[in-house]
């Protein structure tokens, strides 16, 4: 495949009672919705792309996830948010269609996996064993562009509240990142919101949750009354990244495919 298209959602923060909602958001229908919206467009992609926070603390949640997704058929690239078990996932998710770490290629890309979650903190950071991972699958990548996905965000939101709890060893993650120049995008979840911008280079972007959102640049813990989004992504055979934001209510839609 020349074009590799990602079609990416974040922090469902799923229940085991369907009936659960975070923030005054129902997130099972809340999901399906935006499913059910991505399902009316350009589909199917070659995989989805699923950024952590499945489950809201409550493993009955993947049981939802695992009926929704994997009846679509497609590849499902999943890793964990602070609100799964990395663990419990893992189990829950441990059948075709869906990959939960690791790395995989998706036409002349490689797609990177990584667990960030530190158990009982909100914030997050990677290991040593991560960070040597991630630093072997980009040197045996070669020549192959990479996309780096993970739950936390690695550079300021201009948010105070929400920038304590990001990639607490971001700079450690930058120094393997920047040894390798195949890296063309890193994308993330957690944030609630979106975010797009370039350093050094590499495209990075995060998604708005498939549920409640959180304002933009809040000193303090503040909802954004915005309705569920995800991202579509084409990863090019050149390295070029095109990306849409997409939300859920066409009327709240926010701009066209934008390439870098």
């Amino acid at each position: 495949m020349s074009t590799v298209r990602l079609i990416q959602f974040t922090d469902l923060h799923l229940y085991g009672a369907e009936s659960g909602s975070l923030r005054g958001v129902p997130t099972l229908p809340a999901l399906q919705g935006a499913l059910a919206h991505a399902r009316r467009g350009a589909w199917p992609p070659d995989a989805l792309l699923v950024t952590g926070d499945i489950v809201q603390d409550d493993a009955g949640g993947y049981a939802h996830f695992r009926r929704l997704f994997g009846a679509l058929r497609l590849p499902v690239l999943c890793l964990p948010g602070n609100h799964d078990d990395p663990a419990l996932m893992r189990q829950a998710l441990a059948e075709p269609p869906f990959v939960t770490g690791g790395h995989l290629e998706l036409g002349r890309w490689r797609v990177i996996l990584l667990d960030s979650v530190v158990p009982g903190r909100a914030g997050g950071a990677l290991s040593d064993t991560s960070l040597a991972a991630l630093d072997a699958a980009l040197a045996q990548a070669g020549e192959r562009p990479a996309l780096v996905c993970l739950h936390h965000h690695p550079v300021p939101m201009d948010s105070r509240w929400l920038d304590q709890v990001g990639l607490a060893n971001a700079p450690a993650f930058f120094a393997v990142v920047d040894q390798h120049p195949n890296v063309r995008g890193i994308v993330w979840g957690h944030v609630h919101q979106g975010f797009d911008a370039l350093r050094n280079g590499v495209r990075l972007l995060a998604t708005p949750s498939t549920c409640a959102q959180f304002r933009p640049h809040a000193e303090q813990f503040e909802l954004d009354p915005r309705p569920a989004a995800y991202r579509a992504l084409e990863l090019h055979a050149d390295g070029t990244i095109t990306t849409d934001l997409v939300w859920v209510d066409e009327a709240a839609r926010g701009g066209s495919m934008s390439a870098a």
